[in-house]
């Protein structure tokens, strides 16, 4: 059957991610997706969580506190600082990460992710992942500032060295008001 977007987008990363990797979630949100890569990880492995607003912050705790979680890091910052946080040897474990784009869902919407800051972290993520390691970004882009957002990553993601990367695009064309599609980059042996 054919996945959808959240679920396929937790797949890649179930797929190319291992027990003790270091995995980023580059958007926190509400914490789903930290808690799911703390799972996937282990208790080996470790999860740097991003977010630039500190009620993402505050929900992705409170999530790790629920489902007692101690393997991960949450960070009040934008996800293109993520090397001022991590430390050296988590970097060379780096297994993969996770974007969701757009806004924080049940909060001010004007406040969203932007094409500069995310390709500056996507950058120096795949700069730094172990061979197969792989990006996840789902991008939501029906919102004001999110199309421009979405131009921007195909761009970016188009210019990517097929010697290197594998880059997919994952989405449904027939759904109403701007599906969110996913972006995935892996890392090529």
């Amino acid at each position: 059957m054919i996945k959808g977007i959240i679920n396929y987008s937790h797949y890649l990363m179930e797929e190319a991610v291992k027990k003790g990797d270091t995995v980023i979630d580059a958007t926190c949100g509400n914490g789903h997706d930290t808690i799911f890569l703390s799972q996937l990880v282990g208790e080996d492995g470790h999860v740097f969580g991003f977010d630039i607003q500190e009620q993402a912050i505050l929900n992705t705790k409170a999530r790790l506190v629920r489902n007692k979680l101690t393997n991960a890091t949450v960070i009040n910052d934008s996800h293109s600082n993520f090397m001022h946080h991590m430390p050296v040897d988590k970097l060379t474990r780096l297994g993969g990460a996770i974007f969701n784009l757009g806004y924080l869902p049940g909060s001010d919407k004007s406040v969203i992710t932007h094409s500069e800051s995310t390709i500056l972290a996507i950058e120096g993520i795949i700069s730094h992942l172990k061979q197969n390691g792989i990006v996840v970004l789902v991008v939501y882009h029906g919102h004001e500032g999110g199309e421009e957002e979405r131009e921007q990553l195909m761009k970016y993601v188009r210019l990517l060295d097929q010697k290197l990367y594998h880059v997919l695009c994952y989405g449904f064309i027939n759904q109403k008001n701007d599906p969110p599609f996913i972006l995935a980059i892996q890392k090529r042996n």
